[in-house]
């Protein structure tokens, strides 16, 4: 890539139709791993005008799945509340009027063989595939900063609507950050894209103006962009969204959800998914990894690249990739890491605590670049792995 460039990513919100259903399918992995760490869980959702429909396998705990059938009523219950906390309650979908279908069946098991630990064969990946993980020296959080100002953005504009009834904004909107890089480093931003679905009353340049200062807290002191590239609902009306202007679908925003194109994506999702699905945990422990090895200061840059087969629990390959800012070899980072960390699916699993009802705070603003909680939110954003990796390059 030439050293003097633009780059864009973007971001949408929880109540972008994709996010909706990322986070109701996430709520449905949460009931089930809170009632039996052990469960599995492969949900889709779509929804559309005053619709959801919820499907895929599970395998549960006595009470949630009895003889092949789920407890529909908690899930529906469940679906209904994640739609109430986004702020859904228009004509055209509303959390209390829209029909809730529910389609869950058992896992196969065929793939349950695979995966179940049995005698001596250790847990398998739920899957084959390819994950990737990635940190850089952009942002405070070791995070690509188009990406992250396309998130923060759209967070700071939610905080406003949920805090403020009569605000006048609503859950569907989306962001776009364009940065330019000389010499490989971000200097400034070029343009900003703010899309937010708004009430009737509400003129553009109002929006705009309401709009502004949630960016400007967001980006770089001066580097906010002439007026000519500050773009707020370039279509000029923004009423009716969510759901009920677009169908959505879990899994849709795998780019919002990783580094905004700015690394590789393996091609899975990971809301509605238990974490024996290496898609999700295998792509978090990739980060995890990354993000340390950054935090290390053994590079500038890092991407992690690692692949399973399905009912193998040895990963099948591991790529440490610095770009060229690494202090430390790459084939001696490959064997730190490996000395360093567990990269089993199970390995995955225990050291970052992940069968726990930890999910639905992940499915917007993006599954990487947030702040680790005492709950368990988020434990692959740690940097508790540093001094393990000094510790095996000695």
């Amino acid at each position: 890539m030439a050293s003097s460039y633009l780059f864009t990513s973007e971001s949408v919100s929880e109540g972008h139709p994709d996010k909706v259903c990322d986070r109701i399918s996430d709520e449905v992995v949460d009931i089930f791993l809170a009632a039996d760490p052990g469960a599995r869980v492969a949900c889709e959702t779509l929804t559309t005008t005053n619709r959801i429909v919820i499907a895929g396998e599970v395998r549960g705990p006595e009470g949630l799945v009895n003889d092949g059938e789920v407890d529909k009523d908690r899930i529906e219950s469940a679906a209904r509340a994640a739609v109430k906390d986004i702020g859904y309650a228009q004509d055209g979908f509303h959390h209390a009027n829209a029909s809730v279908e529910i389609h869950l069946h058992a896992q196969s098991s065929d793939i349950a063989q695979g995966v179940d630990a049995a005698g001596n064969k250790d847990e398998g990946a739920g899957d084959q595939g390819l994950m990737f993980g990635h940190a850089r020296r952009e942002t405070d959080v070791l995070m690509p900063a188009a990406i992250q100002y396309s998130h923060e953005i759209l967070k700071s504009l939610a905080d406003f609507r949920h805090s403020d009834p009569n605000s006048g904004f609503g859950p569907d909107s989306k962001s776009q950050v364009t940065l330019q890089y000389e010499d490989g480093k971000p200097v400034g931003v070029s343009s900003v894209v703010v899309s937010t679905q708004h009430d009737e009353g509400l003129e553009q340049a109002e929006i705009r103006e309401i709009v502004r200062p949630h960016v400007e807290k967001v980006l770089p002191q001066g580097w906010f962009p002439a007026e000519g590239e500050f773009y707020v609902n370039p279509t000029g009306r923004f009423v009716i969204g969510g759901p009920d202007g677009d169908a959505g679908l879990t899994g849709r925003k795998i780019i919002v959800d990783t580094y905004g194109g700015a690394a590789p994506h393996g091609g899975g999702a990971f809301s509605g998914k238990d974490p024996t699905k290496v898609d999700r945990s295998a792509a978090y422990a990739a980060r995890y990894v990354a993000k340390n090895i950054v935090a290390a200061e053994l590079a500038d840059k890092c991407t992690i690249q690692v692949a399973y087969a399905i009912g193998v629990s040895k990963p099948l390959s591991l790529l440490v990739d610095t770009h060229g800012t690494g202090t430390v070899d790459e084939d001696k980072l490959v064997g730190a890491v490996n000395e360093a960390v567990d990269l089993s699916p199970r390995g995955i699993r225990e050291h970052l605590n992940l069968s726990r009802a930890i999910y639905a705070p992940s499915a917007a603003y993006g599954h990487f670049g947030r702040i680790p909680t005492d709950e368990g939110h988020f434990s692959w954003e740690r940097t508790d792995l540093v001094e393990a990796l000094k510790a095996a390059l000695t």
